[in-house]
């Protein structure tokens, strides 16, 4: 097991160098620049503003120093745009943010979206089944961008139970609807996959021969049928906690919770590279770690994976 963890962080570091580099020719390669507006600053004013920040070096060497700060410091230099502020101070400042309803979000997703999978397949062609069914095909077809004014109209205009912005340090009320948001469809995606695999694992030989056993249904279930019903959903597990725990664009701008995703949109629309930069190696580092996570558990729930 140690050697197959091993092979995977072996291949996990150079993605990750890859994606820094690619990253960093690709943003630079975009035509204009975070000090170019349509007033364009006089040659001499902006030469001294490229030399602050290192613009003005070769792009090889600024590819280094900038790989360099990461080991070395973890630093992912200052915001072009926020004066006095750096990448890591608006990273610091918005990823707790979306970490909280984030990581509330995939426990909803995954603990509903597992026990209305469980119960539908164990329930086949039952109102139990049907009704799994239409919650999940309700979900899914309702994105966040569509859940997330749904949510304000009837909680916040028609019922006014919950705040329709805001934080508030992570209240309960403000964090409710956040949750729903983001949490719905994937949670749709995870029952359907469990359903199916459940489906397949309840018709296998070694389920049967539990059954002949004469086994209760619980601990046929628990034992033997769930571990490897949810190998498929584990798969889809780790991209999905990295979307939830980076947050949505859309759960931050239209609940203005002040998570990273706003931080996001907003450093496109200003040019502040560094601060997309920064963003988008944690997103990249987050996927490839919690993609390593679920190698791992994959590895250990069905032991042929590690030759």
């Amino acid at each position: 097991m140690l050697g197959y963890i091993f092979r995977r962080l072996a291949i996990s570091i150079p993605t990750l160098l890859v994606l820094i580099v690619l990253s960093f020719v690709l943003m630079h390669a975009a035509p204009g620049g975070p000090f170019t507006s349509e007033r364009p600053l006089p040659p001499e004013v902006l030469a001294n503003i490229e030399a602050k920040y290192g613009l003005d070096k070769p792009l090889i060497a600024q590819i280094f120093n900038y790989i360099g700060g990461i080991v070395t410091s973890f630093d992912f230099g200052p915001s072009f745009k926020y004066k006095d502020r750096s990448v890591n101070d608006i990273i610091a400042s918005g990823f707790p943010i979306t970490l909280t309803y984030g990581f509330l979000s995939f426990i909803v997703a995954f603990v509903v979206g597992c026990a209305l999978g469980v119960a539908a397949a164990l329930k086949k062609n039952s109102w139990l089944d049907y009704f799994a069914v239409g919650i999940s095909i309700g979900a899914q077809v309702l994105p966040n961008f569509v859940m997330a004014p749904i949510l304000v109209i009837i909680f916040t205009l028609w019922l006014g139970w919950l705040p329709g912005g805001g934080w508030n340090n992570g209240h309960w009320a403000n964090i409710i609807m956040p949750v729903i948001a983001l949490s719905t469809s994937y949670m749709a995606s995870i029952a359907r996959l469990t359903r199916s695999s459940m489906l397949e694992v309840m018709n296998t030989n070694f389920i049967r021969t539990a059954q002949a056993k004469g086994l209760p249904a619980h601990v046929i279930v628990r034992k033997h049928a769930l571990k490897p019903a949810l190998l498929p959903v584990i798969s889809y597990l780790g991209p999905t906690f990295v979307a939830m725990i980076t947050g949505s664009v859309i759960v931050d701008v239209y609940f203005s919770t002040g998570g990273i995703g706003q931080a996001y949109v907003n450093s496109a629309l200003t040019r502040d590279y560094a601060v997309m930069m920064g963003i988008t190696i944690l997103i990249g580092a987050l996927t490839i770690l919690f993609n390593l996570v679920v190698d791992i558990l994959y590895a250990w729930i069905d032991p042929k994976i590690r030759y």
